[in-house]
């Protein structure tokens, strides 16, 4: 009998602390903010692929040229 009023007391005294818990609460501002950026000429308007396969052709071209110009001495 005390064992069961003991375990009563327990459960209804845990009860009423948790429920009576405030809550914590944090209040974040989130800002968004606009930004806007002129590109003047077409090389900024692309990405690093575009700009780097640009590179690489140029240095395929040239190498290109140069064969060909090895291959046009031969005559």
């Amino acid at each position: 009998m005390k064992l069961r009023l003991l375990i009563m007391f327990l459960t209804l005294n845990g009860v009423l602390l948790m429920s009576c818990r405030e809550e914590v609460r944090e209040e974040r501002v989130v800002r968004e903010v606009e930004v806007e950026r002129e590109v003047e000429d077409e090389e900024g308007r692309e990405g690093i692929l575009e700009r780097t396969a640009k590179e690489v052709d140029k240095e395929v071209n040239k190498e290109i040229d140069e064969e060909i110009e090895k291959i046009g001495d031969d005559n």
